[in-house]
């Protein structure tokens, strides 16, 4: 289970990290949600081309380990890293069959638990991200928001991307987004719909405490800019926490 998907659209996607909400809020919420992370071993799964993996490196973790089921992802990951080396690790691995040899302070996974398509999928993600932690360590990420139906909401098309769901969601519904690069070029990236109940239930049945949705955060830069209204309003994503018992 994972998403090679990405294959097809690395470049895109990579490019797609420079629109604004990326900055202003899902940066921002991340961030806040990991506090001082100086000196702490951190797993970071769905990592992508390393976005968020080289910036929890230079916030000062000690070390980071970038894990990824696309191959193409993972190549620009290393990439950058052999360019501008600061540390970082990438390994290529389905996060649902993940092991590591040994426990880390905190694992973030950015859109990792909504590529889900069932409970037991969630679960499993759940387990992983669990036994990969010491105790007491920390669990944060970005997320779908399984909360807010977009059908319900206005465009988000002003931020950079749509999102594309059955009126009436159920479980495994496909939750498409379609997302606008500043160069003009669209691609589309499916995740899938599970109840907030059922989150709940995968995060409590794995062994964490303390599950919870949290934010989404605007950076205080943009305090009083109308423009992320509807964006705070319908929240289409959001953060998540949860602790290691």
């Amino acid at each position: 289970m994972g998403n090679r998907e990405y294959d097809g659209i690395a470049d895109a996607y990579k490019d797609s990290k420079k629109l604004s909400f990326r900055r202003y809020i899902e940066e921002y919420t991340l961030f806040k949600l990991l506090g001082n992370i100086g000196g702490k071993e951190v797993l970071d799964l769905a990592c992508g081309e390393g976005f968020y993996t080289r910036k929890i490196k230079m916030a000062g973790a000690k070390s980071v380990l970038g894990v990824d089921i696309s191959s193409e992802m993972i190549a620009l990951a290393r990439k950058q890293e052999d360019k501008d080396p600061i540390g970082c690790q990438y390994l290529l691995h389905d996060v649902s069959t993940l092991e590591l040899k040994s426990e880390v302070d905190v694992v973030t996974g950015v859109y990792l638990m909504n590529y889900a398509k069932s409970a037991n999928d969630l679960l499993q993600f759940c387990k992983v991200v669990y036994n990969s932690l010491k105790p007491g360590g920390i669990f944060t990420g970005f997320n779908d928001n399984v909360a807010a139906n977009p059908n319900l909401a206005p465009s988000f098309q002003k931020y950079g991307f749509e999102k594309t769901t059955p009126l009436d969601q159920s479980e495994g519904d496909v939750v498409q987004y379609t997302i606008f690069n500043g160069d003009g070029s669209a691609f589309s990236i499916n995740n899938y719909y599970l109840k907030p109940e059922t989150y709940a239930w995968a995060f409590n049945t794995a062994g964490f405490s303390d599950f919870s949705w949290e934010g989404p955060f605007l950076n205080p830069e943009q305090k009083g800019n109308p423009f992320w209204d509807d964006f705070l309003n319908y929240a289409p994503i959001i953060g998540l926490r949860a602790i290691k018992k």
